[in-house]
């Protein structure tokens, strides 16, 4: 049995987007308490909605950041023999209960305050949002260039861009609210905003559960990359191939190759193929002949 090792590059996607991270965190967290406070004294739910989005960016961005951080330490242990970079994806799944927790709470005060009439603070709510769109957009304009690499990102992304949405919101409400002298449309304006913070949280979910799953990485399917080995000149067989993510940018697989001559250079064709066609960070490959009786180390 012979071992194929490729390595990993030497930043995994979600450290080098650390610094985008770090200032979103800032402008976000800076703003949050203002928003809180403009909220209560307006009594306005679409702008207290906005600040709920705003405390789970908080969050959210600081889980990011502290994950990029733990993904980049070195194990002291000796025990996580893949390292510590699952953290970024479970700050992304918190990122996802985060967003589910803020839209169930929306929609719970838009539905308790139905039948009722509140004096809403338009203008409160107009100087507010504005502003609160212009530190959203900055950071989603720092966010974009990462959430296409790192799923740590991109839960932070997501979660900025539904709270740039409710912004967004809070401007319409107080318009709406300005010119038709009716406080329902704050309440509309929520609801609208808590079913599409659901929606994108449950799509994050979706791949959150797929990385922690082990599944494929997306946009790689296994028949196509068994294809590819099986093609390496001097091997006969591929069985026992294995793809997942361990973090966003690290691809990981297992395999097992039939060879007619067991050599080093098959093993390192196979290995740079992986690398370099699919993306692969990590290769571990078993080289059997084709003369073996059993296959060596398989259980399952």
């Amino acid at each position: 049995m012979s071992g194929g090792h490729s390595h990993p590059p030497p930043g995994h996607a979600g450290g080098r987007h650390r610094w985008r991270l770090a200032v979103s965190f800032g402008l976000v967290a800076s703003f949050f308490g203002v928003e809180l406070v403009a909220g209560i004294m307006s009594q306005s739910l679409a702008l207290l909605s906005d600040a709920g989005h705003m405390a789970a960016d908080v969050v959210t961005l600081g889980a990011a950041l502290l994950a990029t951080r733990i993904a980049a330490r070195p194990d002291t242990t000796g025990r996580r023999t893949f390292g510590s970079y699952r953290a970024e994806i479970f700050a992304s799944g918190l990122a996802v209960l985060v967003m589910i927790a803020v839209s169930i709470y929306i929609v719970i005060a838009a539905i308790g305050r139905m039948g009722s009439t509140p004096e809403v603070g338009s203008t409160a709510m107009f100087v507010v949002g504005a502003i609160g769109l212009v530190i959203n957009v900055i950071a989603l304009l720092l966010l974009r260039g990462g959430a296409g690499e790192s799923l740590n990102v991109k839960g932070a992304y997501l979660e900025v861009v539904a709270d740039t949405l409710g912004s967004i919101g809070v401007i319409v409400a107080a318009v709406l609210i300005t010119v038709t002298g009716e406080a329902v449309w704050d309440t509309v304006i929520a609801l609208a905003i808590g079913a599409f913070v659901l929606l994108r949280a449950l799509r994050l979910g979706r791949e959150v559960l797929a990385v922690l799953g082990q599944h494929a990485p997306a946009g790689m399917v296994p028949d196509t990359v068994m294809e590819a080995l099986t093609a390496v000149d001097g091997v006969e067989e591929v069985h026992d191939l294995h793809l997942w993510t361990l973090t966003s940018g690290m691809d990981v697989a297992t395999a097992h190759l039939v060879v007619r001559d067991e050599s080093d250079e098959v093993l390192a064709q196979a290995t740079a193929l992986l690398r370099d066609q699919f993306g692969i960070a990590h290769a571990t490959l078993q080289v059997e002949t084709s003369d073996s009786k059993h296959c060596q180390g398989v259980d399952w």
